[in-house]
């Protein structure tokens, strides 16, 4: 086993990584995580608002 085979190793495992948070991302079941997860940063500065 020389460099190259472990080169080609890490590059498949590593296309194999991406693919599955490629899949995990876009499935319809997240969609309404990813949401809440989008109006994080606005429900920061409504919090803030109030405060001030």
């Amino acid at each position: 086993m020389d460099i190259n085979d472990l080169r080609s190793a890490v590059t498949v495992v590593s296309l194999a990584l991406f693919l599955g948070v490629a899949a995990w991302t876009w499935q319809r079941s997240r969609k309404s995580d990813f949401d809440e997860a989008a109006r994080l940063p606005f429900a920061d500065e409504d919090q803030r608002g109030e405060q001030a």
